[in-house]
């Protein structure tokens, strides 16, 4: 008889049942059992309001069921949905995510990964900054964005075509002047190859470009002064504008009205993420769009992969572009 204010164990389920232990087992571990035992197993759960130990059961198949996803913040809105669909992905597989927000700091990187691995997480899926990052060679670990090793998967969207798309959008509306805007890390990665992308755009359709790069330290006040110095006569010498993210883009337009400049109209305006408006969904700005669902579940699907002779080392999944009322066209 179960005591009184003590949790229900799977022995009392068995006996409101009527069912053998192993029976129960089957049903809570999602093992086929006949459809009448299955119901009677589960009326007794709910009725006992019995919960699953998941710990015990972690311990019992050496997991924890439990993935540790490292991400710089979820404030910004890129980061908030690369969070959202991992954690979606792994909910999917039963499995639990530990959040970790880094903030851009190596140290607490570090930190992170310590802590993930003394609680015996079952991987970590990592977006990070930390160029001397130390990982267990017993810890699987995917890495989005960039490359950081021999066994250690990456997993991207196409940067460098997302770059020729945005430079031969803009060429196909007419512009004839364009420049490229980035600020980010000096860590090699991936969302770089943006650039040379873009490069290989301007010049396969004879768009003639400058561009302005700054580290993520320095102020965004050097590209209003950049634009500034591209004005003349009120009109700036730029038809079209490549930005690096949506966020920059979204910094620019402001610029761009500023210094008196219409957009669309005057100048065209391209971001990249694909990032969308609260409640309208709507995109902020014309954009090369980031697979975020598909990155999302590529990194767990890797990393959950028990093969590791079988993990590519690095996936470029597919970018597109969508109108956001910033370049020419109204569809």
């Amino acid at each position: 008889m179960q005591k009184e204010n003590s949790a229900p164990t799977m022995k009392d389920v068995a006996k409101e049942a009527g069912v053998a232990l192993g029976t129960v087992s089957k049903v809570v571990n999602g093992l086929p059992v006949g459809d009448s035992y299955r119901i009677r197993v589960e009326e007794a759960i709910q009725k006992l309001n019995y919960q699953v130990n998941s710990y015990a059961q972690g311990l019992k198949a050496n997991k924890t069921y439990t993935i540790a996803l490292l991400i710089p913040n979820t404030v910004d809105p890129f980061y908030a949905s690369l969070t959202h669909h991992i954690n979606m992905a792994l909910l999917k597989r039963k499995y639990r995510m530990l959040l970790c927000a880094t903030d851009f700091d190596p140290k607490q990187e570090q930190e992170y990964i310590s802590m993930a691995q003394q609680n015996k997480v079952d991987g970590i899926i990592g977006l990070t900054y930390n160029p001397a990052l130390m990982v267990a060679e017993n810890t699987p670990f995917v890495a989005i964005d960039r490359s950081m090793g021999p066994g250690i998967p990456c997993v991207a969207c196409d940067n460098f075509a997302g770059g020729q798309l945005a430079a031969e959008k803009l060429a196909d509306l007419g512009c004839k002047n364009v420049a490229f805007l980035r600020t980010g890390s000096a860590l090699i990665n991936e969302p770089n190859k943006r650039k040379a992308g873009f490069e290989t755009g301007c010049l396969s359709r004879g768009l003639s470009y400058e561009m302005k790069i700054l580290d993520d330290v320095d102020s965004y006040e050097e590209f209003e002064m950049f634009l500034s110095e591209h004005m003349e006569n009120g009109k700036l010498a730029f038809d079209g504008i490549f930005c690096v993210t949506d966020r920059l883009a979204c910094l620019v337009l402001k610029m761009l009205h500023k210094l008196g400049q219409r957009v669309p109209e005057d100048v065209q305006l391209i971001g990249f993420d694909g990032i969308r408006a609260f409640g309208t969904l709507d995109y902020h700005c014309s954009t090369i769009v980031q697979p975020v669902p598909e990155i999302a579940e590529m990194c767990v699907e890797l990393l959950l992969r028990e093969n590791m002779l079988v993990k590519p080392p690095l996936v470029c999944l597919p970018v597109t572009y969508a109108y956001g009322g910033t370049t020419l066209e109204t569809q």
